[in-house]
């Protein structure tokens, strides 16, 4: 290694040819790769030292078997070691829990690369309800505990960096910047990834202008559920300040922008991500909001807000512009709690149901900081020069003084730089929500053919779409399947599938549609549950009676009707039941928060018995007739149970935590 090392360092560019790479190698001057496709796992390819351009051009770095899921990524494909000048051309790297990671470089350029396909987690949301193992929190990283959530691209304090023309899909997170100052970020794709687009900590006077973030996205079941786990296609957080964001693809995001000031403006009351200029992007079919900017000053011009929960949801946001946006059929356009010296001006309402919501509550979070320190009255709002049409509400304002709605406001002119440059508009960015599929590892591309329960998985006969690029699909098989409603069709049918009653929990089916196979398949093998529910002490509720469940899946934060008599907490419960498998090899996983143990024919296989947040737990079964027991504790907050037989071995944990 050190031989290879001092050669690479030894004489110019252009007495040396291309060279191969291998694990470990350090790279210190400027090189060609020979173009092929290695299969590297373990240390990095390491780039350091001064101007140093490494052309991939035509060279594949393949960390995991392409095959294999994602979440068996685990290493760093290239790691740069500060330096200056630094240029990373045309590389293709899949399969690696981070991209590329730079440290401490300066005038570093990542351009034309492809960083598609890289780690990510298994998602545990269902159609019908979300697993609280999903959530994500940005919210810390003084340590580098972003790092636990996987990045194409994670660069570090870095100081005028160029990252344009890359593209990132299929993963979790593109691009990370971690005090990471002065860069132009442009042309990029970041798409379809189940965490970030792009994400900034303590980053500022950073340029993001003319890029595709689009559809990453997770915790969304249309017209089910609308959460998206803090999951976002441009995140700012904690003091990142003074960056313009413009002209961007930001739609069908958990939040087309999530910015918070940072913990330490919630334990001060002072900074925040301010003065950050947010003009003319697309932010719309949000699962959650088009804009999120909290606890700071900032400028929202221009941007386009339609479809989502509100446009823009500005709470704490003080001396902030929201001026000439245009919002569109979103349940509120826009909504500030506790807001101070705000402008709302020369935007156009159409048929949001509120168009303009403020507010102050009574009672503020105990544990807060901030408002120890800083003013939290809602007051002094300008309001003028606006539009609304079709709005059920156009002003519902609550605890809040000095509103004044005939100010004379002027409408701020488009950012010279900016020149004739239009917003980039992505195939898929118009259309509505009902284009967020989210599956077991995220946000679905549209690019092939899909099969997709309509608005359930549990109904008998089973209606499902077919998804997908143009075409027409046709049955290759079915199996455990007594009825298919159409054998034929074209991409968009709805099929309706009634599963053999000794099958009904596992069966499969298999379309073709242009060549490619695609396919819905259930395996939830029989298990009639008995259950009974008792308190604290373990006293037997008189409403708690055993009852029969087809399935252990339980989620909730308030009780269901169908569990009204079980109070919020202090409860627990106690499951048998019988399962007979067929030859092969099985888990049991559980999904839990607060506490669960299973017994496997006597034997304790899970014990997750200290209270924890939502967890997931695995234990082996073998084939054959085995009985069941399962202890569960719910002390407070969140109900979430969840039992499954899965086929192999694998054990995913899902999103790191905390959650």
């Amino acid at each position: 290694m050190l031989l290879l090392a001092l050669a690479l360092a030894q004489g110019p560019q252009s007495d040396q040819g291309p060279i191969e790479l291998q694990p470990g190698m350090i790279i210190t001057q400027s090189v060609r790769v020979v173009p092929k496709t290695y299969r590297f796992a373990g240390p990095p390819i390491i780039v350091r030292g001064n101007n140093v351009t490494v052309d991939f051009r035509g060279a594949t770095l393949q960390g995991t078997d392409p095959e294999a899921d994602p979440d068996q990524a685990r290493d760093t494909a290239i790691v740069i070691d500060r330096g200056s000048n630094i240029r990373i051309d045309k590389a293709r790297i899949h399969g690696y829990k981070i991209g590329i990671l730079a440290r401490g470089t300066q005038q570093l350029t990542l351009q034309d690369n492809d960083l598609s396909d890289n780690w990510k987690p298994r998602l545990f949301s269902l159609i019908e309800h979300e697993s609280l193992v999903d959530w994500l929190s940005f919210h810390h990283n003084e340590k580098d505990e972003w790092l636990r959530f996987g990045a194409a691209l994670y660069l570090q304090d870095v100081k005028g960096a160029v990252v344009r023309r890359n593209t990132v899909l299929g993963g979790m997170n593109g691009l990370l910047l971690v005090r990471t100052n002065g860069a132009m970020i442009r042309d990029n794709t970041f798409s379809f990834n189940s965490g970030l687009g792009i994400g900034l900590y303590r980053s500022s006077d950073d340029t993001i202008i003319h890029n595709q973030l689009d559809y990453n996205v997770r915790g969304y079941s249309h017209r089910v559920y609308a959460r998206g786990q803090d999951s976002a296609d441009l995140l700012l957080f904690e003091q990142s300040s003074r960056n313009v964001v413009a002209l961007n693809s930001l739609t069908h995001g958990g939040d087309g922008v999530f910015l918070w000031a940072g913990q330490t403006t919630m334990d001060s009351g002072t900074g925040g991500a301010n003065d950050n200029l947010f003009y003319g992007n697309d932010v719309s079919y949000a699962t959650a909001n088009g804009v999120e900017v909290t606890f700071s000053r900032n400028e929202i011009i221009a941007n386009r807000a339609w479809g989502s929960e509100y446009g823009v949801w500005g709470g704490y946001s003080f001396q902030t512009e929201i001026v000439g946006n245009d919002f569109r059929g979103n349940r509120t356009g826009v909504a500030i709690e506790h807001g101070q010296d705000n402008v709302i001006a020369h935007n156009q309402f159409d048929r949001d149901s509120t168009a303009i919501r403020l507010w102050a509550d009574s009672i503020e979070p105990s544990e807060w900081g901030y408002p120890k320190h800083h003013d939290t009255r809602s007051r002094d709002y300008r309001i003028g020069g606006n539009e609304f049409g079709g709005n059920r509400m156009i002003l519902n304002a609550r605890n809040t003084t000095g509103l004044d709605t005939l100010a004379a406001i002027s409408r701020p002119s488009p950012p010279a730089f900016l020149g004739n440059l239009r917003r980039p508009s992505p195939p898929l960015a118009g259309r509505d929500r009902s284009a967020i599929i989210v599956d077991d590892w995220g946000p679905y591309d549209w690019e092939t053919p899909k099969l997709w329960p309509v608005d359930s998985t549990r109904a008998i006969p089973l209606r499902l779409v077919t998804l997908g690029p143009g075409g027409r699909w046709r049955l290759v098989s079915l199996r455990g399947v007594t009825t298919l409603s159409r054998a034929a069709g074209r991409i968009g049918d709805t099929i309706a599938v009634t599963p053999r009653r000794d099958a009904t929990g596992n069966w499969e089916l298999m379309l073709e549609s242009g060549g490619t196979r695609f396919s819905y398949a259930r395996f939830e093998p029989r298990i009639d549950w008995s259950v009974r529910f008792s308190d604290s002490s373990g006293v037997v509720s008189p409403g708690a009676t055993p009852r029969g469940l087809p399935r252990l899946d339980m989620m909730w934060y308030r009780p269901p009707p169908a569990y009204a008599f079980l109070p919020q907490g202090n409860w627990s419960l106690t499951a048998t039941g019988t399962v007979n498998l067929e030859p092969g090899t099985y888990s049991i996983r559980t999904i839990s928060d607060d506490a669960v143990r299973v017994w496997l024919d006597s034997a304790l296989v899970i014990d997750a018995w200290t209270p924890h947040e939502s967890q997931v737990d695995y234990a082996p079964i073998t084939a054959g007739e085995h009985k069941l027991r399962v202890e569960y504790r719910q002390v407070d907050g969140w109900v979430e149970l969840r039992l499954d037989i899965t086929r192999g071995s694998a054990r995913s944990p899902g999103s790191p935590g905390p959650h």
